[in-house]
Formats: C-alpha cells, structure tokens, sequence
C-alpha cells in the first residue's frame, strides 16, 4: 500500500490543534508534500473543505492543484473527483484555490473553510494577511503557511518568524497556545531524493554562502543579484567594534533621509565615530514633520554634524534645518548624492600589477555610488578582521549595535543595494526609482547610515579605505 509520508518533525502538525500552524524551511525539506498528504486524510476521514491560497494565482497551474491530485493518486485515496478548477470528496469535503492579492473578493469567500492553506506564505502582503485572518472563522478552523523565508523585513517574517527567531532557528521549533512554527530542511526528510543530494553538494561548494544558506538551510534572503553588500558581512559587522575590542570615539553625526507621505518611510542613523548606534525609521507624516523627527533626535543627542539628503524634496527643507540649528553646536551638512564625486582627483585605489592608478572621478558615477561604495568597503574589511584576523585600520571599519531596535529591517536594506552596470564602466548603484521598479523597498535607513559616512570632518579618510597588508598583532 502506498505510504503516507510525514517526516517526524511534522508529526505535530496532526497531533496538535493551533489556530495558526506554519512550515519554513529550504527545499528538499518535504514541506508542501507532507502537508498535501495530510489534508487529503483530513478531506477524506473529516470531510474537511479546504482553501488552497497563494498572493499570486494567474491559473490553476499556479496553485498546488497538480501536488493535490498528483498525491491523491500516489496514496489511492478513494472518493475524490477531480476535476480541472477543484477536487471534490464524496463526503461533502475538497479542495478549492485562491489568488490573493488582485482578487480581494476571493478572500472573502473562503467562508466555512476548515483549513486555508497558503503556499508561497512568504509573498504575502500585509493587506492580504490583513483580511485572511478573520475570513477564517468555522469553529476550529486553522491557517497553515508553507514557504521558504523571504526577507527578514516582509510582512510574513515579521508576523510568524521574527518574534521566536533565536529559538526557532536554535531549536526548530516554537510553540503557543495559539502558534505551531516549524524549521525543517532537507536533513530532516528521510526522503530526500539522491538528484537533489547531488544539487545541493554542487551548490553548497559554488554557491555564495548566504545564496546556499536560503536555499536549502531556509534562511533568509536579504541580498539581490549585484548587491554590493553581502549578509554575511553585515552580520559580521553586528557588534563589530566589542569583538575587536574597539572604543567608540570620535565625531557623532545623524544623518537623515527624508521622505513625504505616501509608501516611503523617512529614515536616520546615528553615528559615533564607526559605530553606527541606532537607526530608525518613521512611516507617517510629512516630509515637515519627518524633518523635525530627525531634528529633535539629533538635537537630543548632542550630534557634532547634522546631514540630510538634499535631492529631490530635501533641498527644501535647508531654511527648516538652518532655524532648528541655529546657535547650536551643530554642523549642518546638506548631501546631494546625484553631484559630482567628493576629491575627484584623489586616488581612489589601483588596478593593476603594474600600479595604474584611478582616480575618483575615473572610479565613481555620482556621490552617492561614492559613499556607498566605501561603506562597502568597510564592511568588507571588518568581515575580514573579525572571521580571519586580518588586520585592518581600525578607523576604516564599521560596526553595527546590536540594540538597534530595526536591526533586521536595516540589514535587508543594506545587502539589497544593486551595482548598476553602465558604458562607462563607472561605479555606480540603482537609483531608488530603479530599484522600486525592481520591487525593491527605498532603503531610507541604509542612505541614512551611508550619509553618515559623508562627514566633511571624515572626507579625507573617506577618499579611499586601503586595507593594511600587514600581519595582525592585535588592535591597538
């Protein structure tokens, strides 16, 4: 007879009654299948109807119709009548598909469903999670999600990963009285096939690690093709500065990205000489009052330099900075990320074995590919000094505090900034309007934290960031 196949770290999922029961992990993990198997027993012993959702559902071929039925006929399930739109049971039971987000009717009339199962879990908007919840209302009816994790900041991980992070990814698993949550991976399914065993061998020796970790290790995925700031060395920057035992000291700046009303947050970063102590953003108000926000913060901390983005609307904002700031002992210090590169005559770095030299102007597009480009620089040399001891300057580093209350949302920003290839050959990143093109959220802490960088008091060391090639004798 054939086998119902449930992995034992998903027996809870039948053995436990929660209202909201989700599955993460990478592939080969055996997610979707086990699921599937466990809802056609539940159609076929409860009569169970059943709610298959995705955000996004062009056709039925886009939802888990053909996994539905391929199972039905793999265990000989008896009773179901497939059919081309749903699978209907002989006992008033089956299963139904729903798109999501362009058909908010269809949410709606998942009225007396037992189970809404949502693939893909990690697409979700927050407007869809929004009108999921109460829509699902039979007496004891229960959501289940399935997906791989996405980004740490997307409405899915904020809702049912972030909040039991440390212990579901120490120990797999996290449970309520409301919640079930479970990591499973390809090392958990005693079913993993020898094809994807040779897979992922191949992509664990060529992949980058944070590419392999989401994949298969189901972690998230907070980086894009060309980002020019990698995870694992924002990670290694956390904290960065008490691993090699390293003072703050210094110039102590906020930087402010400011933004109007509408789906863009304003954003700001405090910084101490290289630790970036906080960085926070605001989603409400307008361009005005997001000003003051920054003000009144920079204000309160006693800031040595105060800098805001002067593209775009920010440029208006200079007579409400210069009153705020006016008698204070606090530099005002407006960027324009569109001009020209700081120093364009200095010497950025050479290029090759015979020491042919380039300047900034020969290296950078614009200011703003500049100083995101050195802080990439400096998270690349602190990912050195602190995973292999290499030493580095340590006033070309960055650190990040880890009591930074947003800390995820500011890691997704900063390893999502994409190298823009262009004729010339220049350095140079998406702009926001290209990267919103590219569904990529306008990264207004990760500009703050950049900006931060443009200090006048920090320009000289900011002309180039030359990692030492001398051994490392400890930190002085």
């Amino acid at each position: 007879m054939p086998e119902l196949r449930i992995p034992e770290k998903l027996l809870p999922l039948v053995a436990k009654k929660k209202r909201f029961k989700v599955v993460i992990g990478g592939r080969g993990g055996g997610k979707s299948q086990t699921v599937a198997d466990i809802l056609i027993g539940s159609v076929a012993q409860f009569g169970h109807k059943i709610a298959c959702g995705r955000e996004f559902q062009n056709s039925i071929e886009d939802s888990v119709h053909s996994l539905v039925v391929s199972e039905i006929e793999r265990l000989e399930a008896p009773g179901f009548d497939v059919q081309s739109n749903r699978i209907l049971h002989a006992n008033g039971g089956g299963f139904i598909y729903k798109g999501l987000a362009r058909n908010p009717e269809s949410i709606k009339s998942m009225h007396g469903v037992n189970v809404a199962w949502i693939e893909e879990a990690q697409t979700l908007s927050a407007d869809s999670l929004k009108k999921l919840t109460p829509t699902i209302r039979e007496s004891g009816s229960e959501l289940w999600f399935t997906g791989n994790p996405r980004y740490s900041n997307d409405p899915f991980s904020q809702r049912f990963i972030k909040p039991w992070e440390a212990q579901l990814f120490r120990d797999g698993y996290y449970e309520d009285d409301l919640h079930l949550v479970i990591l499973i991976n390809y090392m958990d399914n005693p079913w993993f096939p020898a094809e994807l065993e040779q897979e992922r061998q191949w992509d664990y020796e060529n992949l980058p690690r944070a590419q392999y970790n989401h994949i298969w290790l189901g972690h998230y995925d907070d980086t894009v093709e060309n980002a020019i700031i990698l995870p694992e060395w924002f990670d290694a920057a956390v904290d960065a500065h008490v691993k090699l035992g390293i003072e703050p000291r210094g110039i102590e700046i906020v930087s402010h990205d400011p933004s109007d009303k509408g789906e863009d947050a304003k954003g700001l970063a405090y910084r101490h000489g290289v630790v970036i102590k906080d960085a926070q953003f605001q989603d409400f108000g307008d361009v005005n009052a997001g000003c003051d926000w920054a003000l009144a913060y920079a204000i309160e901390k006693r800031a040595d330099q105060f800098i805001w983005d002067g593209d775009g609307m920010g440029v208006a904002l200079r007579r409400q900075i210069g009153q705020a700031l006016n008698g204070r002992h606090m530099q005002p210090n407006m960027f324009q990320g569109s001009a020209s590169p700081d120093f364009p005559d200095a010497i950025y770095e050479d290029i090759s074995e015979a020491g042919k030299k380039k300047t900034n102007r020969e290296t950078f597009r614009n200011k703003r590919a500049q100083y995101y480009w050195i802080t990439r620089d400096r998270f690349k040399a602190t990912y050195d000094a602190v995973t292999t001891g290499k030493y580095t300057d340590p006033d070309t580093i960055i650190s990040i505090s880890s009591g930074i209350k947003a800390l995820d949302v500011l890691r997704s920003e900063m390893c999502r900034i994409p190298l823009k290839p262009n004729s010339s050959g220049l350095i140079q990143v998406l702009s926001k309007e290209e990267m919103r093109k590219q569904g990529i959220k306008s990264p207004n802490m990760a500009d703050s934290v950049m900006m931060s960088f443009a200090s006048q008091a920090q320009q000289i060391n900011a002309m180039a960031l030359p990692v030492s090639k001398k051994s490392a004798r400890g930190w002085v």
